[in-house]
């Protein structure tokens, strides 16, 4: 066992494909000789070589065109683009091809390609650093998109994605970066991609969360000092994501909240929320809350803590839900 953050946990999961299998290369901008900005690849260039760990211009489209070349022919690209910003720049790239290969050569060809990217706010980076762009990616057919909340999941689940023969994003909350250690088994293992994480039960509420808003979710939980019973779910992967133990946990305890840190109109919490619609309108107590971002564009750092989900709003969320009296607003409703 070894005890890594995120960024070690990740490091761990590449050199771990990368001794496994000689198709599996890295490649990005200051991925090689300088380690990664977060210093993810450190070390990866000097064990493996410049020819597996590939230091890149800096121009994103290029990065993943040339990803996807190579995983069509048979290699194994893991890329980065070093801020999740930074996607847009390739966003052509991911929707026309990488997404599409499978269906437009009828299953002919595949595209086993892993676009990592650092996400999320909270470390008062500049403009174009921060976005929460999940949901626009998860309307791309033909690509998966995972989001671990912790050193653990980081290294099972990229060594999934790796193993994956469809693209897969791979976004990394730079807020947790270095907040969490956990022991990680040294040998080999993977997480499921497509399975949620039930990581505390309860009775109840549900509530949903996934990459850093998961350690605020649970902390504000931590608040309530076991005021309420919450069963606290790790979505782990927006697409395809794990409807199943949604559903099975709403329908016990009847009342849920949603938290993520992208805008609201259009998030993925939208999702959610329609899939319990479908599945699980009759259990519902109280409708779904959701603690968002607001719908603007992310702010400078003075801002940035009015912008980002808080404890505080997490806790009047999970209030509002539990106080909710279906009964007295059917008839208030009736009357108006």
């Amino acid at each position: 066992m070894t005890t890594a953050n995120m960024v070690q946990a990740v490091n761990m999961a590449m050199r771990q494909e990368l001794k496994r299998d000689k198709r599996v290369m890295v490649l990005g901008e200051d991925v090689g000789l300088n380690g990664g900005v977060f210093r993810a690849t450190d070390g990866l260039q000097k064990e493996f070589g410049s020819e597996r760990v590939v230091d890149t211009p800096l121009a994103e489209l290029g990065i993943i065109g040339a990803s996807i070349g190579l995983a069509v022919n048979g290699m194994l690209p893991v890329a980065e683009i070093q801020f999740s910003g930074f996607m847009m720049g390739s966003f052509d790239q991911i929707y026309s091809h990488a997404g599409r290969i499978r269906m437009r050569s009828r299953g002919r060809f595949s595209c086993p390609l892993v676009i990592r990217t650092p996400y999320g706010g909270g470390i008062r980076a500049l403009e174009l650093h921060c976005e929460s762009n999940e949901a626009i990616f998860s309307q791309t057919p033909g690509i998966k998109m995972v989001v671990p909340s912790n050193p653990y999941d980081a290294k099972g689940l990229l060594a999934a994605a790796i193993r994956d023969p469809d693209p897969v994003i791979f976004y990394e909350p730079m807020r947790i970066y270095r907040a969490i250690k956990q022991d990680i088994p040294d040998e080999e293992y993977v997480v499921p991609i497509g399975k949620a994480n039930v990581i505390r039960e309860g009775e109840d509420l549900t509530l949903i969360a996934w990459g850093s808003m998961l350690k605020t979710s649970t902390e504000a939980v931590d608040k309530l000092n076991n005021k309420h019973s919450v069963e606290i779910i790790d979505l782990r992967t927006i697409n395809p994501f794990d409807a199943e133990t949604i559903i099975n946990s709403v329908k016990k305890t009847g009342r849920c909240v949603i938290v993520h840190e992208a805008i609201k109109t259009g998030g993925f919490a939208a999702e959610i929320i329609a899939t319990i619609n479908d599945k699980a309108l009759l259990s519902l107590e109280a409708p779904v809350m959701r603690v968002t971002a607001p719908d603007v564009p992310y702010p400078l750092a003075k801002l940035e803590n009015y912008y980002l989900p808080s404890h505080e709003r997490i806790i009047k969320a999970i209030e509002k839900v539990m106080s909710w009296n279906s009964l007295y607003y059917f008839h208030l409703s009736h009357f108006q």
